[in-house]
């Protein structure tokens, strides 16, 4: 008895195999280094190893008790002040982007809400820079990694790779590296007005100099300074940076 032909899959259903399987691939490797992730630091970055073909590259990670407080509490300050507090996103912030300004166009949320810590977190580490297009490209794996990082690493993990990942000038990756770049001693010694100083040159390093400081910087980070004092006795934040 002749046996009956099996036909072939189709092409299409043959490309939606094979399309399955790679995203299979890509988040179990994913969460696999996530988790790595959680108690060793990135061996290197997307955003590394772009900037080190431009600029070189510094860096030199350091564990959390070799941060000065200081430098915790002025990100912090400066960068998310309700980082103790939220899942990895900043909701008022997103609510408020899709609001009109006057004399402006409204804009999506997910264009004009500012980062917070987390979410810059997981694109330093996981994903890549740049705006335009690429904004938009890497927001839905950025909010796969934010979520995961939170779960997983807490706030105090998430803090510490940010401040070890995060470019702070042309090149130069890390408060470490920053710490000995503008003022010749470690990030355990920075002073109040240092860690300000270095924080302010957030988001834009390579315009915003530290030093030579900028004009931006050196309006920007007494500013920050008071805003360290401002939120220094909350008892959330003193949780996650003591």
């Amino acid at each position: 008895m002749a046996k009956k032909a099996t036909s072939k899959p189709s092409l299409g259903k043959r490309i939606w195999r094979f399309t399955k399987r790679i995203l299979l691939v890509m988040f179990v490797s994913s969460l696999l280094y996530l988790i790595i992730c959680r108690w060793v630091m990135p061996p290197i970055t997307i955003t590394q190893i772009t900037n080190g073909f431009s600029y070189g590259l510094k860096r030199d990670y350091v564990s959390w008790d070799k941060i000065s407080y200081n430098v915790k509490l002025a990100a912090i300050a400066s960068e998310d002040q309700t980082f103790p507090d939220h899942n990895g996103f900043d909701l008022d912030a997103i609510e408020k982007s899709f609001k009109p300004r006057k004399g402006k166009k409204k804009k999506l949320a997910l264009g004009a809400a500012a980062s917070t810590i987390t979410q810059q977190t997981a694109k330093n580490v996981f994903l890549f820079g740049g705006g335009g297009v690429l904004k938009y490209v890497r927001k839905v794996p950025e909010a796969y990694f934010t979520l995961l990082i939170e779960l997983i690493w807490g706030k105090k993990r998430i803090l510490e790779v940010y401040l070890n990942t995060i470019e702070m000038g042309p090149g130069i990756f890390g408060i470490e590296a920053a710490a000995q770049q503008y003022f010749g001693k470690s990030a355990q010694q920075l002073s109040r007005q240092e860690a300000a100083m270095i924080i302010a040159c957030l988001p834009n390093p390579k315009r915003f100099s530290v030093k030579p400081t900028s004009v931006r910087v050196a309006w920007r980070y007494p500013q920050i300074l008071r805003e360290m004092h401002n939120i220094e006795d909350d008892v959330d934040i003193q949780a996650i940076i003591k």
